[in-house]
């Protein structure tokens, strides 16, 4: 089937997801920094009880909405990929609502399972079920310095872009968002082009309509 092609990327996108962060959880030790491109390109092992690029949401059952929130969004979105796929939606299309599908479930994983499985949930959880922290580990820190003294306001202080540490879930899902926006014109056109199709009949048509109306006609 066509759509199974897509449903492949999002599975290929959970299988490097979840590899890297088992092997990142089984190799290093917490907060562990390993060099991996010069020093702008680094893994960083962290845990991330919130949202993508490190978002926390402090509230004692903030966890437990946000990773139900996550399993509603992961058949939403798998819904809409099905529908989009029986009407032939552009295929960079397609793939971009697979990536943000497989980023989903992949972070879902987490926020469900490694509470239990990986003992990572945070102190104080009601429950280690939908509790589990994502593991982060993509760290690119492109620049540091610190602002001039004479700056107002954060003068003196440090900064670091860029500075959030993410995984493959993240990145699939801003990749898949941002390609998107970027390509929307596109992506959409062959549907416009569909439904107008559909609306204006062909230019035969319209032609013998309006021979029809002008031809005489007879009365018995």
């Amino acid at each position: 089937m066509k759509i199974l092609k897509y449903f492949l990327i999002a599975l290929l996108i959970i299988c490097l997801d979840q590899a890297s962060k088992l092997l990142v959880h089984k190799y290093m030790y917490l907060h562990e920094e390993v060099n991996v491109i010069g020093e702008w390109f680094k893994l960083h092992y962290l845990l991330n009880p919130g949202m993508a690029f490190g978002i926390k949401w402090d509230n004692e059952f903030g966890k437990l909405v946000l990773t139900v929130f996550r399993i509603f969004a992961m058949f939403g979105i798998s819904y809409y990929l099905f529908q989009m796929v029986r009407k032939n939606s552009h295929p960079g299309f397609l793939v971009c609502l697979a990536m943000i599908l497989g980023g989903a479930i992949g972070n879902v994983i987490d926020s469900t399972f490694y509470g239990v499985f990986l003992d990572n949930a945070p102190i104080g959880s009601p429950t280690r079920w939908f509790h589990g922290q994502v593991i982060d580990m993509l760290f690119f820190p492109v620049a540091e310095f610190v602002w001039p003294a004479w700056v107002p306001g954060i003068g003196g202080d440090y900064f670091l872009f860029f500075s959030p540490v993410f995984n493959i879930a993240d990145s699939s899902i801003f990749l898949g968002v941002a390609t998107i926006l970027l390509f929307q014109k596109r992506f959409f056109k062959v549907t416009e082009e569909e439904n107008k199709s559909t609306v204006e009949p062909p230019p035969s048509e319209v032609q013998s309509t309006e021979t029809d109306l002008s031809s005489p006609t007879s009365s018995i």
